[in-house]
């Protein structure tokens, strides 16, 4: 069976480079850290398919998102690890949240609250936090994870929380999937 799916891997493989096509694709600064793979006419930036299986390996129900997470750092300016990184300090990556919230950050969540701000989707939820975190923290002057961290939540220990995961994120060595098998 394994054989029979690689080769029909390679017969579109082989079809997608052979018909004439334009790729355009631009590559924002990500700090030297944005790559991106071309299989044929699939462009895969490196960083979804890593922060996926990050994800992925915690169980996250915000794996899928992987995408939305790159595209929201990019659109933001913003470190491509650090929204995710903030979903694993304040709901294990959006394990534990308030129900139907898509509320993996406590993001406009007051300190001892119950509730608050609800996304109708993951996509809404990476969406609104990290273009509140541009906007209402780091255009402000709020630049460190400990002045974020000021802000954002009562813990002194969050900005400590925040830069375990960025740095697990980087370190994260995710197996190298099959090609066929990613799903972006």
């Amino acid at each position: 069976m394994k054989y029979i799916t690689l080769l029909i891997a390679l017969t579109i493989t082989a079809f997608m480079v052979s018909m004439p096509r334009s790729v355009f694709a631009m590559e924002k600064e990500a700090g030297g850290a944005a790559h991106i793979a071309s299989f044929g006419a699939l462009l895969v930036d490196k960083r979804v398919v890593h922060l996926k299986a990050y994800l992925a390996s915690h169980g996250s129900p915000i794996a899928a998102e992987a995408h939305t997470f790159i595209r929201e750092a990019d659109r933001n300016n913003l470190d491509w690890r650090l929204v995710a990184a903030i979903a694993g300090t304040e709901s294990t990556f959006g394990k534990h949240i308030p129900r139907n919230s898509y509320n993996a950050w406590g993001w406009g969540i007051p300190t001892g609250a119950r509730s608050g701000v609800g996304f109708k989707d993951w996509e809404e939820g990476i969406a609104a936090v990290s273009e509140g975190l541009r906007k209402n923290y780091i255009d402000r002057g709020a630049t460190s994870l400990v002045q974020i961290g000021q802000i954002y939540a009562a813990s002194p220990a969050w900005p400590a929380h925040v830069g375990f995961f960025l740095q697990k994120i980087a370190e994260f060595d995710p197996v190298t999937p099959d090609f066929l098998d990613v799903t972006i």
